[in-house]
């Protein structure tokens, strides 16, 4: 799959064809293993979010390129906040039965951008294909004698 591969899809109640396209467009891309479970759990669960909190319906737009991919969650309701996703800091999960998706897409997911063009909520998750490895300190140098 070259740069500028495009796929479209309509957010319906049928999740589990939703996880299928994703994960074939992803896969195909180049993205494997936990990486690409990761970004499919995550979709799954915005998607989710815009049949439950949102419009009830919405489009999912992904982008492949030479680092990664990106998803694009868009739900034409626009009440997705910053303060949605945002609510339960970095720190530990919300303590309740419910209200883990956005928490989630923000613990797996490489980045997880949130804006508003024409009113619409536009959620765009990225996922690597390669996990960004932490830099690591020097080494110290021992003295020569």
């Amino acid at each position: 799959m070259g740069d500028g591969e495009v796929l479209h899809c309509q957010i319906t109640a049928d999740l589990s064809m939703l996880r299928r396209r994703i994960e074939a467009f992803a896969a195909a891309a180049g993205l494997a293993a936990e990486r690409l479970d990761d970004l499919v759990l995550a979709v799954n669960e915005a998607a989710d979010n815009v049949l439950e909190h949102g419009a009830g319906s919405g489009r999912i737009v992904a982008r492949a390129d030479s680092s990664g991919v990106w998803v694009e969650i868009i739900d034409p309701a626009g009440t997705l906040s910053e303060g949605h996703l945002y609510r339960h800091g970095d720190g530990l999960p919300p303590a309740a039965l419910r209200g883990y998706g956005l928490w989630m897409m923000r613990r797996l997911c490489d980045r997880v951008v949130l804006d508003h063009p024409d009113g619409h909520a536009r959620l765009r998750l990225y996922m690597r294909y390669q996990p960004s490895t932490p830099s690591l300190p020097p080494r110290s140098r021992k003295a020569e004698s």
